[in-house]
């Protein structure tokens, strides 16, 4: 591939007590963390996406089936490198990701979300959060959504 292409990758996991909350490789602590079938972690997986998106691969639930038992409890950074290494050389020229939840803050956690995904992905993203202002599963506290767009060559 020689020239640069773009992809979308999108994800959004419901709070669920009894669980860790991991966002983009980090555990932040919270009272309760997200469902799924692997660590849930929805900035990774937007990020796994726009990735696969970008090389014309599908999606994350392509290559990492929820029906599949090998991914069960999966760390999500191990994922990513899954995926990168399913890209075949291509180079990962930016990331550009927003986290939308209401609680926690996720300022203080952005840095070390930032290095860690970073030190996978060749370049350090730009990582950014919002809130759903009151409005929708997000906006109500219910859970956490992710948007992911990814350059690569």
């Amino acid at each position: 591939m020689t020239h640069a292409r773009t992809g979308l990758g999108i994800d959004s996991h419901a709070f669920a007590p009894g669980r860790a909350l991991i966002l983009g490789g980090i555990a932040i602590p919270y009272e309760q963390g997200l469902a799924g079938h692997s660590d849930a972690d929805v900035l990774t997986h937007a990020i796994i996406d726009a990735l696969l998106g970008a090389a014309g691969l599908g999606d994350i639930g392509l290559h990492f089936p929820d029906t599949d038992e090998a991914f069960r409890d999966a760390d999500s950074i191990e994922l990513l490198r899954e995926t990168l290494r399913r890209l075949e050389g291509a180079e990962v020229l930016h990331v550009d990701a927003t986290v939308m939840m209401e609680r926690p803050k996720l300022a203080p956690h952005r840095r070390a979300m930032i290095e860690r995904l970073g030190s996978v992905l060749g370049v350090e993203p730009n990582l950014k959060a919002t809130t759903g202002e009151g409005m929708g599963f997000v906006g109500r506290g219910e859970g956490v959504a992710a948007l992911a767009v990814a350059t690569i060559r």
